[in-house]
């Protein structure tokens, strides 16, 4: 039996400064997941990602990161995905000192 399609965001790493980014429905790469496009149709995932590697003029690493619904936009559907939206652990600075 097949599993069930589990809600998805298109994340990559931004090609000139190495930092996670995220597709928005607007062909936007940003910064922040809960800007992301939350994506929960897989035909439409298939879809997106296919256009997302086409816009590889800034990311790279392209692929599609599991990610739920919040009350802010989407969140981390994965303990490795919530690391990678809130930046390195080793100190406080970048997106971690944004958001406190």
């Amino acid at each position: 039996m097949a599993r069930a399609f589990e809600p998805v965001v298109i994340s990559a790493n931004d090609l000139f400064d190495g930092r996670v980014i995220y597709l928005t429905g607007k062909d936007e790469w940003v910064p922040h997941l809960r800007q992301a496009e939350l994506i929960t149709d897989e035909e439409k995932a298939k879809h997106r990602m296919a256009h997302a590697l086409a816009l590889s003029d800034r990311a790279v690493g392209v692929f599609l990161a599991p990610a739920k619904a919040g009350p802010d936009g989407p969140e981390p559907g994965h303990p490795r995905e919530a690391f990678r939206a809130h930046g390195p652990s080793n100190y406080f600075h970048g997106k971690q000192a944004e958001e406190a």
